[in-house]
Protein backbone atom coordinates (compact mmCIF):
# COMPACT_ATOMS: atom_id res chain seq x y z
CA UNK A 1 0.00 0.00 0.00
CA UNK A 2 1.33 3.53 -0.95
CA UNK A 3 1.56 6.05 1.61
CA UNK A 4 -0.30 8.98 1.58
CA UNK A 5 2.07 11.90 -0.08
CA UNK A 6 4.54 9.35 -1.38
CA UNK A 7 5.07 9.65 -5.11
CA UNK A 8 5.81 6.54 -7.72
CA UNK A 9 6.91 3.48 -6.30
CA UNK A 10 6.42 4.56 -2.55
CA UNK A 11 9.38 7.38 -3.47
CA UNK A 12 8.69 10.73 -1.65
CA UNK A 13 8.05 13.92 -3.18
CA UNK A 14 11.24 15.37 -2.08
CA UNK A 15 12.80 12.18 -3.28
CA UNK A 16 11.63 12.84 -6.89
CA UNK A 17 12.21 16.51 -6.82
CA UNK A 18 15.66 15.79 -5.97
CA UNK A 19 16.30 12.96 -8.81
CA UNK A 20 14.49 15.59 -10.84
CA UNK A 21 17.26 17.90 -9.82
CA UNK A 22 20.07 15.78 -10.83
CA UNK A 23 18.69 14.92 -14.29
CA UNK A 24 18.33 18.55 -14.61
CA UNK A 25 21.72 18.77 -13.48
CA UNK A 26 23.25 16.51 -15.90
CA UNK A 27 20.93 17.89 -18.86
CA UNK A 28 22.99 21.30 -18.17
CA UNK A 29 26.18 20.32 -18.11
CA UNK A 30 25.81 19.30 -21.94
CA UNK A 31 24.26 23.29 -22.53
CA UNK A 32 26.67 24.70 -20.18
CA UNK A 33 28.36 27.74 -22.11
CA UNK A 34 31.79 30.05 -20.63
CA UNK A 35 29.26 32.55 -19.99
CA UNK A 36 26.99 30.63 -17.41
CA UNK A 37 30.47 30.33 -15.29
CA UNK A 38 32.37 33.02 -13.25
CA UNK A 39 34.53 35.02 -14.49
CA UNK A 40 37.69 33.83 -12.36
CA UNK A 41 36.82 30.37 -13.64
CA UNK A 42 36.61 30.93 -17.05
CA UNK A 43 39.19 29.75 -19.28
CA UNK A 44 40.52 33.21 -20.88
CA UNK A 45 40.28 35.15 -17.80
CA UNK A 46 42.39 32.11 -15.89
CA UNK A 47 44.92 32.83 -18.06
CA UNK A 48 45.46 35.65 -17.73
CA UNK A 49 45.05 35.62 -13.85
CA UNK A 50 47.17 32.37 -13.25
CA UNK A 51 49.35 31.90 -16.34
CA UNK A 52 48.59 28.71 -18.77
CA UNK A 53 50.44 26.56 -16.75
CA UNK A 54 48.04 26.53 -14.47
CA UNK A 55 44.96 25.44 -17.12
CA UNK A 56 43.83 21.46 -18.12
CA UNK A 57 44.17 20.21 -21.51
CA UNK A 58 40.31 20.98 -21.51
CA UNK A 59 40.90 24.90 -20.72
CA UNK A 60 43.82 24.81 -22.98
CA UNK A 61 42.03 23.55 -25.97
CA UNK A 62 38.79 26.14 -24.98
CA UNK A 63 41.08 29.31 -25.42
CA UNK A 64 42.38 27.89 -29.31
CA UNK A 65 38.82 27.04 -30.35
CA UNK A 66 37.22 30.48 -28.57
CA UNK A 67 33.68 29.30 -29.05
CA UNK A 68 31.54 26.55 -29.61
CA UNK A 69 28.57 25.73 -31.80
CA UNK A 70 24.78 26.65 -31.50
CA UNK A 71 23.63 24.53 -28.63
CA UNK A 72 26.68 23.87 -27.63
CA UNK A 73 29.98 25.20 -25.52
CA UNK A 74 33.10 25.01 -26.32
CA UNK A 75 33.65 23.09 -22.99
CA UNK A 76 31.91 20.24 -24.90
CA UNK A 77 33.82 20.25 -27.47
CA UNK A 78 36.98 20.52 -26.12
CA UNK A 79 36.20 17.12 -24.16
CA UNK A 80 34.99 15.59 -27.01
CA UNK A 81 38.53 15.91 -28.91
CA UNK A 82 40.39 14.46 -25.89
CA UNK A 83 37.99 11.64 -25.88
CA UNK A 84 38.38 11.35 -29.67
CA UNK A 85 42.25 11.56 -29.82
CA UNK A 86 43.25 9.90 -25.99
CA UNK A 87 45.37 13.39 -25.60
CA UNK A 88 47.02 16.52 -26.48
CA UNK A 89 49.71 14.22 -28.64
CA UNK A 90 47.16 12.54 -30.16
CA UNK A 91 45.26 16.16 -31.41
CA UNK A 92 48.08 17.23 -32.53
CA UNK A 93 49.44 14.18 -34.48
CA UNK A 94 45.81 14.09 -36.03
CA UNK A 95 45.16 15.51 -39.71
CA UNK A 96 43.23 18.44 -40.25
CA UNK A 97 40.92 16.10 -41.74
CA UNK A 98 40.33 14.05 -38.83
CA UNK A 99 39.87 16.98 -36.62
CA UNK A 100 37.50 18.56 -38.80
CA UNK A 101 35.23 15.58 -38.42
CA UNK A 102 35.03 15.76 -34.65
CA UNK A 103 31.50 17.71 -34.02
CA UNK A 104 31.81 21.28 -32.89
CA UNK A 105 35.44 21.64 -34.66
CA UNK A 106 35.15 21.98 -38.32
CA UNK A 107 37.80 23.46 -40.88
CA UNK A 108 38.85 26.39 -39.70
CA UNK A 109 39.23 25.40 -36.08
CA UNK A 110 41.13 22.33 -37.47
CA UNK A 111 43.43 24.41 -38.76
CA UNK A 112 43.74 26.53 -35.64
CA UNK A 113 44.20 23.61 -33.72
CA UNK A 114 47.21 22.12 -36.18
CA UNK A 115 48.55 25.55 -36.32
CA UNK A 116 49.16 25.74 -32.65
CA UNK A 117 50.70 22.11 -32.58
CA UNK A 118 53.23 23.30 -35.27
CA UNK A 119 54.16 26.67 -33.45
CA UNK A 120 54.26 24.48 -30.38
CA UNK A 121 57.06 21.90 -32.65
CA UNK A 122 58.82 24.94 -33.78
CA UNK A 123 59.63 26.38 -30.40
CA UNK A 124 60.65 23.39 -29.50
CA UNK A 125 63.02 22.34 -31.58
CA UNK A 126 64.42 25.81 -32.44
CA UNK A 127 67.12 26.25 -29.84
CA UNK A 128 68.56 22.65 -31.40
CA UNK A 129 68.51 24.66 -34.82
CA UNK A 130 70.42 27.49 -34.15
CA UNK A 131 74.04 27.42 -35.85
CA UNK A 132 73.91 23.69 -35.15
CA UNK A 133 77.34 21.48 -36.67
CA UNK A 134 76.08 18.32 -37.62
CA UNK A 135 79.74 16.09 -37.92
CA UNK A 136 78.42 13.10 -37.47
CA UNK A 137 75.58 10.44 -38.93
CA UNK A 138 74.15 10.59 -35.21
CA UNK A 139 74.20 14.29 -34.95
CA UNK A 140 72.62 14.65 -38.24
CA UNK A 141 69.73 11.49 -36.71
CA UNK A 142 69.26 13.42 -34.15
CA UNK A 143 68.65 16.64 -35.51
CA UNK A 144 65.87 15.62 -38.04
CA UNK A 145 64.23 12.96 -36.36
CA UNK A 146 61.99 15.28 -34.23
CA UNK A 147 61.38 17.02 -37.80
CA UNK A 148 59.96 13.75 -38.88
CA UNK A 149 58.82 12.04 -35.96
CA UNK A 150 54.82 10.95 -36.21
CA UNK A 151 53.96 12.27 -39.57
CA UNK A 152 51.35 10.18 -40.95
CA UNK A 153 52.97 11.01 -44.66
CA UNK A 154 55.82 10.98 -46.39
CA UNK A 155 57.94 14.19 -45.83
CA UNK A 156 61.22 14.64 -47.55
CA UNK A 157 63.45 17.67 -46.82
CA UNK A 158 66.86 18.67 -46.89
CA UNK A 159 69.25 20.21 -44.08
CA UNK A 160 71.47 22.83 -46.11
CA UNK A 161 74.77 23.47 -44.46
CA UNK A 162 78.10 26.27 -44.61
CA UNK A 163 81.30 25.15 -45.22
CA UNK A 164 81.78 24.00 -41.66
CA UNK A 165 78.79 21.66 -41.73
CA UNK A 166 76.89 24.20 -39.80
CA UNK A 167 72.87 24.71 -40.38
CA UNK A 168 71.67 27.14 -42.75
CA UNK A 169 68.15 26.09 -42.40
CA UNK A 170 65.72 23.08 -43.59
CA UNK A 171 64.49 23.02 -46.46
CA UNK A 172 60.86 20.81 -47.33
CA UNK A 173 60.74 19.54 -51.07
CA UNK A 174 58.07 17.13 -50.85
CA UNK A 175 55.60 15.10 -49.08
CA UNK A 176 53.37 12.17 -50.46
CA UNK A 177 54.93 8.94 -51.84
CA UNK A 178 58.47 10.04 -52.71
CA UNK A 179 59.31 8.85 -56.11
CA UNK A 180 61.69 10.24 -58.59
CA UNK A 181 58.67 12.71 -59.98
CA UNK A 182 58.39 14.02 -56.38
CA UNK A 183 61.78 14.41 -55.34
CA UNK A 184 63.54 15.75 -58.73
CA UNK A 185 67.16 17.38 -58.48
CA UNK A 186 66.00 20.71 -59.53
CA UNK A 187 63.17 20.89 -56.71
CA UNK A 188 66.56 20.18 -54.42
CA UNK A 189 69.23 22.13 -55.62
CA UNK A 190 67.28 25.11 -56.16
CA UNK A 191 66.76 25.54 -52.56
CA UNK A 192 70.37 24.32 -51.83
CA UNK A 193 71.83 27.01 -54.19
CA UNK A 194 69.30 29.90 -53.23
CA UNK A 195 70.78 29.42 -49.52
CA UNK A 196 74.08 29.49 -50.59
CA UNK A 197 74.87 26.19 -49.25
CA UNK A 198 78.21 24.07 -49.76
CA UNK A 199 76.43 20.78 -48.58
CA UNK A 200 73.08 19.01 -47.39
CA UNK A 201 71.61 16.03 -45.85
CA UNK A 202 68.72 14.61 -47.11
CA UNK A 203 66.52 12.67 -45.14
CA UNK A 204 62.28 11.35 -45.26
CA UNK A 205 60.37 9.33 -42.92
CA UNK A 206 58.70 5.98 -43.45
CA UNK A 207 55.23 6.60 -41.53
CA UNK A 208 55.00 2.82 -41.36
CA UNK A 209 57.87 3.24 -38.72
CA UNK A 210 60.43 0.54 -40.52
CA UNK A 211 63.00 2.92 -41.61
CA UNK A 212 64.92 -0.01 -44.28
CA UNK A 213 65.85 1.43 -47.06
CA UNK A 214 63.39 0.49 -50.11
CA UNK A 215 65.33 -0.59 -53.31
CA UNK A 216 63.72 2.99 -54.77
CA UNK A 217 65.42 4.77 -51.85
CA UNK A 218 68.52 3.41 -53.06
CA UNK A 219 68.31 4.70 -56.69
CA UNK A 220 66.86 7.73 -55.52
CA UNK A 221 70.10 8.44 -53.55
CA UNK A 222 72.37 7.71 -55.85
CA UNK A 223 70.52 9.81 -58.64
CA UNK A 224 71.08 12.91 -56.07
CA UNK A 225 74.26 12.30 -55.04
CA UNK A 226 75.22 12.57 -58.41
CA UNK A 227 73.42 15.63 -59.57
CA UNK A 228 75.46 17.35 -56.18
CA UNK A 229 78.31 15.96 -57.21
CA UNK A 230 77.89 18.10 -60.86
CA UNK A 231 76.78 20.74 -58.94
CA UNK A 232 79.76 20.88 -56.36
CA UNK A 233 76.68 20.60 -53.78
CA UNK A 234 77.80 17.42 -51.57
CA UNK A 235 74.93 15.22 -51.08
CA UNK A 236 76.50 14.04 -47.22
CA UNK A 237 73.66 11.55 -45.97
CA UNK A 238 70.31 10.28 -46.76
CA UNK A 239 68.93 9.35 -43.76
CA UNK A 240 65.25 7.62 -43.08
CA UNK A 241 62.96 8.35 -40.01
CA UNK A 242 61.38 5.62 -38.35
CA UNK A 243 59.58 4.96 -35.07
CA UNK A 244 62.31 4.20 -32.78
CA UNK A 245 65.78 4.72 -34.99
CA UNK A 246 66.93 6.58 -37.88
CA UNK A 247 68.75 4.45 -40.60
CA UNK A 248 72.33 6.44 -42.45
CA UNK A 249 72.50 5.98 -46.00
CA UNK A 250 76.23 6.34 -46.13
CA UNK A 251 76.82 3.81 -43.20
CA UNK A 252 74.74 1.41 -45.28
CA UNK A 253 77.49 2.04 -48.44
CA UNK A 254 74.43 4.00 -49.93
CA UNK A 255 76.13 7.66 -50.50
Amino acid sequence: MVTRGAGVFGLSGARQRGMASLKMSARKLDTLTVRDLPPSERPRERLIAVGPEALSEQELLCCILGRGIAGESVLVTAQRLLRAFGDVRGIAGASVEQLAGVRGVGPAKAVQLKASAEFARRIAIAPRQRQRTLETAEDAAAYVQPLLADKKKEHFLAVLLDTRHRVIRVAPIAVGSLSASLVHPRELFKEAIAASAAAMIIAHNHPSGDPTPSEDDGRLTKRLVASGRMLGIEVLDHLIVGAASTVSLKALGLV
